[in-house]
């Protein structure tokens, strides 16, 4: 019987991982499940991401967080989606919005856009207001508007130390119990289960269900129960980064609602902005170039200002443990697996790892049917998100280096990315490609960067069964309406956040959470 679990490091997504599992298993009530984290305090967070995607607004309101401490407390920001700058050609740009396209009386625009439809816009700016909300440095939402609601769809840029330090103190209030000490032995069973943690202060812990979040260390999934990690870098080549932090030299100026992405030489570079601060980085492969190369690329896209601060360095791999509930352990965060930061999936992960142990956890019996359907769901996951990610390099048109032309051979890409490729080159991504059970990316992501990055998906076979060709140009017209009027009614960025920041006002609870509200 599941009585209690023990949490081994902090972080985002032990943190992340306390709070959705004590609001989910009652931790704060006699006969819920005992929760305790133990968090290194020598430990600091391994990554540098500052961005989130739209499942973070459904998590945080089930566990009951006051959104405005995301402003007040971590300098958060709101993020509307990603614009990706010179990926296809190299003097091109593009969106992945967040906000859904619209669908007039249920008619799907794209095929109309495929046929020359749209005035010649990228597809996420053609068939959605939110492209120039964000070029308008707009929010995405009024003062005033619920908790984890807007008039648009959106995620957050936030400072990741000061986001998990909110979420500690939360988890500690719904009865989460907190231990500030480092694990230095996992004993395991006869059987290879674990049997107890050694910790330097505190003695043995026990637990009937232990989940590793100890990072890239992987201290119980990967060093005491010796589950193997499998690279996917083959695939995924950006293996470095090096991250610089800058104040704004205007404290009082705009905003961008969105990251941006850059494609550069070897990788790419990474802009958000904060409240207060930038967070920029150059994301690149080892094999296609140097440090040295990095760093001047990064302080030369970031101009004046930098040129005396040492960057942070960071090195990782792209892979996953396709075991990543073994007996007792549970590895969630980047002991499961790490994906590049492109389309910032590692919070979401740590959210979706959280949601799938909630449901399937037996209270009561064995745990290896549950195990095996955790692996399978997580396994597939992030495939989905690998195979993605991948999309955005190998459609490239870009020759001006190695990295470029190596991310577009063709065996640089999986069997099952060359399928879709193929199903899609004479019709678009529908419903069918894809799984909503485990896919954190679904037909509208995949068409939003398929078509930024100019795949040519030919209709000209079926014109004449397109009927709607009158509609659709409506349709277009109306979204261009819509932009307009979101520019005028919705606030700058900038104010949005700073009228949320000076509100002393208790939140308002919603229950549409992520919906658009007007």
């Amino acid at each position: 019987m599941i009585k209690a679990i023990t949490i081994v490091g902090g972080g985002t997504a032990g943190w992340v991982t306390a709070n959705y599992l004590a609001r989910m298993l009652s931790s704060d009530r006699p006969g819920g499940v005992q929760l305790t984290v133990i968090e290194a305090p020598e430990i600091g967070p391994i990554g540098v991401g500052e961005g989130t995607f739209p499942s973070i607004l459904k998590t945080l309101s089930r566990i009951g967080l006051d959104e405005r401490l995301l402003f007040t407390e971590a300098g958060a920001t709101f993020k509307q989606g990603v614009r990706f700058e010179n990926w296809a050609r190299g003097d091109d740009s593009y969106y992945h919005l967040f906000h859904p396209v619209s669908r007039p009386g249920g008619m799907d625009l794209l095929p109309y856009w495929l046929l020359g439809e749209g005035g010649g816009l990228p597809w996420a700016s053609a068939a959605n207001p939110q492209a120039r909300v964000i070029e308008g440095m707009r929010g995405p939402k009024q003062p005033g508007q619920p908790d984890y609601a807007g008039t648009l769809a959106y995620a957050y840029h936030i400072d990741a130390v000061a986001f998990a330090g909110i979420l500690a103190r939360h988890a500690v209030k719904m009865g989460v119990k907190h231990i500030t000490d480092k694990v230095v032995a996992v004993h395991l069973d006869a059987d290879g289960a674990i049997n107890r943690l050694a910790t330097e202060k505190n003695g043995d812990q026990r637990a009937d269900l232990y989940i590793d979040c100890t990072g890239f260390r992987a201290q119980l999934i990967g060093d005491a129960l010796n589950i193997p990690f499998v690279s996917r870098r083959n695939e995924l080549f950006v293996d470095r980064a090096v991250a610089i932090q800058q104040p704004y030299d205007n404290p009082a100026g705009d905003i961008p609602s969105c990251t941006k992405a850059r494609a550069e030489k070897a990788g790419w570079i990474w802009d958000i902005g904060l409240r207060h601060r930038r967070g920029v980085g150059y994301v690149y492969s080892s094999d296609h170039g140097s440090e040295d190369d990095a760093i001047k690329t990064l302080k030369a896209y970031m101009g004046p200002g930098v040129e005396d601060i040492e960057p942070r360095r960071l090195a990782f791999e792209t892979g996953y443990r396709k075991t990543q509930w073994h007996k007792n352990c549970v590895a969630i965060g980047l002991s499961a697996g790490f994906v590049e930061p492109l389309e910032a999936t590692g919070i979401g992960l740590a959210e979706s790892a959280g949601l799938l142990l909630a449901a399937v956890l037996p209270w009561a019996g064995p745990l290896d049917v549950a195990a095996r359907q955790f692996n399978d769901k997580m396994t597939r996951r992030f495939e989905n998100i690998f195979d993605f990610i991948k999309l955005h390099y190998c459609l490239s048109q870009r020759r001006d280096s190695d990295f470029w032309i190596d991310n577009c051979r063709a065996e640089s890409l999986s069997d099952a990315l060359k399928d879709r490729l193929e199903r899609w080159r004479y019709r678009m991504p529908d419903f069918i490609d894809v799984d909503y059970g485990h896919d954190t990316f679904v037909e509208t992501n995949w068409r939003q960067v398929l078509y930024g990055m100019r795949f040519p998906t030919d209709l000209s076979a079926r014109r004449d069964a397109y009927r709607y060709f009158d509609a659709a140009r409506a349709a277009f017209r109306e979204v261009e309406r819509h932009a307009d009027k979101a520019l005028r009614f919705l606030p700058s960025h900038r104010d949005l956040v700073e009228a949320i920041c000076r509100s002393g006002q208790p939140p308002v609870r919603s229950n549409t959470v992520g919906r658009v509200v007007t």
